[in-house]
């Protein structure tokens, strides 16, 4: 069964869509099958990879519908073995719509369930709030990846965020872990980014991961092309940072699996 993974954070402009849909390319290219779930309704992450994110159906359709409708509704990209679920601004209508619905929560959790034995990860784009669209995507995930831009300001509303997993994982999903928290937008000139690490150390012990993603003009520019930074400029110290990560991302499951195996092993 592939793990689902939601890339959130509630504060908007901190490289959360351009995490997921570059960490997946990266994670396609090195062998893994990945899908991307666009649950934003802006639908940054469809239109960074080449699609109408106005009229590609998509995660609207997948939670109003059938379940079993979703595997119809997932489209190619560039990549081989990546593929998007695919959002767009009917999403912003969901979460009205979802509130009367029995099992409001959980649509999400219920649609991916059909697939997620296609693919190694499901990477979910949430939007930038901790509404009910969000909530969908922590119940349906296994953990929780974080981008946190490397300034002061977007350390705010951490805690926020911290204490709407810890309900997720309380009365929705037992399981949801917090896989760690991604650096991005990082430039070494600023003074402040040390005192963002050791923040970010507060709030995530031992789950920083030691690639960061610095601030880049191509990294910025690539959206604009339909294109991810591999595609778009694969020579640039962007694309190399989330090459490192997706690296550093399948070592550390690697280990997990090694130390769950080990712990097995023991209780036998």
């Amino acid at each position: 069964m592939g793990q689902i993974i939601s890339v959130v954070n509630q504060k908007g402009g901190v490289g959360k869509t351009t995490t997921t849909m570059n960490l997946g390319a990266f994670l396609s290219e090195l062998g893994q099958k990945v899908l991307i779930v666009d649950l934003d309704p802006q639908g940054n992450a469809t239109s960074g990879l080449g699609l109408d994110s106005n009229n590609t159906p998509g995660t609207y359709q997948a939670l109003q519908g059938e379940p079993s409708e979703v595997a119809a509704l997932i489209q190619t990209t560039a990549h081989p073995t990546l593929k998007i679920l695919a959002g767009g601004a009917d999403l912003a209508g969901a979460q009205v719509e979802l509130v009367g619905e029995i099992n409001r929560e959980r649509r999400l959790a219920t649609t991916l369930s059909l697939v997620r034995a296609d693919y190694d990860y499901i990477l979910i784009d949430n939007p930038p709030s901790l509404g009910l669209l969000t909530i969908n995507g922590l119940t349906a995930s296994d953990s929780v990846l974080v981008p946190v831009q490397a300034e002061y300001y977007a350390l705010e509303g951490l805690g926020q965020l911290m204490k709407t997993v810890t309900l997720v994982k309380q009365h929705l999903q037992p399981q949801l872990e917090i896989k760690g928290a991604v650096i991005t937008m990082f430039d070494p000139r600023n003074n402040l980014s040390n005192q963002v690490l050791q923040e970010l150390y507060k709030h995530f012990p031992g789950k920083i991961f030691r690639s960061v993603i610095p601030r880049s003009i191509r990294l910025a520019e690539a959206p604009s092309y339909g294109q991810s930074i591999m595609h778009y400029d694969p020579a640039s110290k962007a694309a190399k940072a989330y090459e490192r990560l997706a690296r550093e991302f399948l070592d550390k499951e690697l280990d997990q699996t090694k130390e769950t195996d080990q712990t097995t092993e023991r209780a036998i």
